[in-house]
């Protein structure tokens, strides 16, 4: 049985690990490499690309809509596991 307060807070600090907690490890894994990979192309565009912000920032954006989706994703698993 998953808390989904517990799931949520797990992947608000690092992303996929509640996908961990509620047994999907593989899903997880994916959603903290695709995570990583946006978070180090929005700081090496960001530093790189000084001149057009634009670049950076649209990627700043698609990298903070996928955290909140981990966190839905998160909550909604833990959601599925729950046993009443």
């Amino acid at each position: 049985m998953a808390s989904t307060i517990l799931a949520v807070l797990l992947s608000v600090f690092i992303p996929g690990l509640g996908q961990f907690y509620t047994g999907h490890f593989l899903r997880g894994l994916l959603i903290f490499v695709i995570f990583s990979v946006l978070t180090a192309a929005t700081t090496g565009l960001g530093f790189i690309l000084m001149i057009t912000l634009i670049v950076p920032v649209i990627l700043a954006l698609i990298t903070f809509v996928f955290w909140l989706w981990n966190l839905y994703d998160a909550y909604q698993l833990a959601a599925r596991t729950m046993t009443y």
